[in-house]
């Protein structure tokens, strides 16, 4: 049997772009509208920040609907992910400010 090689893992230190302090971050504002909510999950599911749950609430319908996670609230960067997954319109997204990025490893 031959001897395997031993693995070497070579870590890269993460690399900044230059105008990193010129880059602008867009910040969301996402609103519900529980009571056309059907509780499809979809929203959560695709939100590429995590930035929905499902609540512990129901509708008049009888279906949980989404809301936003405690301490997520500034997570939004107003993709739109979550309002075109909706086959209820039940989400609207709207993009109410850009601030510089911050680095956070």
């Amino acid at each position: 049997m031959p001897e395997r090689s031993p693995v070497v893992v070579v870590l890269v230190k993460r690399r900044i772009p230059l105008n990193l302090s010129q880059t602008l971050r867009p910040f969301g504002e996402v609103s519900i509208e529980a009571e056309l909510c059907k509780g499809c999950g979809f929203c959560i599911e695709f939100c590429p920040m995590g930035v929905l749950e499902l609540s512990d609430s129901i509708n008049k319908q009888g279906y949980q609907y989404p809301r936003i996670k405690q301490g997520k609230e500034n997570s939004c960067v107003a993709c739109g992910m979550c309002e075109r997954v909706c086959p209820e319109f039940a989400i609207q997204v709207r993009e109410v400010a850009k601030k510089p990025v911050e680095v956070v490893w």
